[in-house]
């Protein structure tokens, strides 16, 4: 076996700007993997997060720096020991995945125990903006059955009731992005009661969340920024309702369906969400996604174009991805 290592970064326009409270970005910047082993290359695709230290650079150089070890054979679970979880094992990680369906002819949902994959109903996630300003959004997307709302801390009531008013038949989730205070919590998710929200993700910031023990949670709450692998899951389960898992966060399609499991043991809803990326890294996400109960998988859907081939989509229908994309 002679494994080669190599990797690359890309730039991917997003249609407009993409906003969040941490700020605004008018493009996707992802690293990408890819293994070749007897001519097949597999490829895996992942966006470093400012959020926990990672850069652009950073990444890529975590990247490059594992080719002796997949050179010498390392497989999937020897990176659990040899990397941390973020973004640069999880690239790896799902290049070899798609590189052991490559090689063995065998798909990698198979491969991970799954049966014939799902078409799946995604998010559509709408930019932090004014109350006016996010209306207008909502109104432009209202035909979709789930939107997610990135909020922002003051104003979000104004910018809840907005969206609600303009999309009355969405499902909504909301994402405040570590962004409310505890002070106002309460309110708040009163706020959301009314305006029939069906989740909210990651209210306060990550290192306050254990006062979520002590705080009625009418509409349910799921965590975000808490979660990185399944070794946070015993403290989670008592402060949150849901999880939601990100590859970019997980390290890889290995770990996210191993804490996908761990998540149903101990009764957690799953939502399974992603980056602002391709839909490279959208195909491996998928198939942790068909036990999910919420799917934000809606990268490719926020750029001006995407990678051929990419996902299918029907307005908010993501079909299974074609064997040349991915697994």
């Amino acid at each position: 076996m002679s494994r080669t290592l190599v990797t690359r970064v890309e730039h991917w326009p997003i249609a407009g700007s993409f906003t969040i409270s941490r700020g605004a970005k008018t493009e996707a910047v992802v690293v990408v993997a890819e293994i070749a082993e007897d001519g097949r290359i597999g490829r895996g695709e992942c966006v470093p997060y400012g959020r926990y230290g990672e850069t652009v650079e950073g990444v890529a150089a975590a990247i490059a720096a594992m080719a002796p070890a997949i050179a010498g054979g390392a497989s999937r679970q020897d990176l659990l020991r040899l990397m941390p979880a973020g973004a640069a094992r999880g690239a790896i990680d799902c290049a070899l995945w798609d590189l052991e369906a490559k090689l063995s002819g065998v798909g990698a949902a198979e491969r991970a125990g799954l049966g014939p994959l799902r078409a799946l109903e995604t998010a559509y996630t709408l930019s932090l903006g004014s109350p006016d300003e996010m209306a207008a959004a909502a109104a432009r997307h209202a035909h979709r059955p789930l939107l997610k709302i990135k909020l922002g801390g003051a104003g979000d009531p104004a910018r809840i009731h907005a969206v609600r008013a303009a999309a009355p038949d969405s499902k909504l989730i909301i994402d405040a992005n570590e962004g409310w205070e505890l002070s106002d919590f309460e309110y708040l998710m009163s706020v959301c009661l009314e305006a029939r929200v069906d989740l909210v993700e990651q209210p306060l910031p990550a290192g306050a969340d254990d006062a979520l023990a002590d705080l009625p949670r009418p509409v349910p709450v799921c965590a975000d920024e808490s979660l990185h692998t399944s070794a946070d899951l015993p403290r989670l389960a008592g402060l949150y309702d849901a999880v939601n898992i990100k590859l970019d966060k997980t390290g890889g399609l290995t770990e996210a369906l191993a804490l996908a499991a761990e998540a149903e043991r101990l009764g957690l809803e799953i939502m399974v969400g992603c980056m602002v990326g391709t839909s490279l890294a959208m195909a491996p996400a998928f198939l942790v996604a068909q036990r999910a109960a919420f799917v934000d998988l809606d990268g490719p859907l926020l750029l001006a174009r995407d990678r051929e081939p990419g996902f299918r989509f029907e307005g908010s229908v993501m079909f299974p991805p074609a064997p040349e994309l991915w697994g």
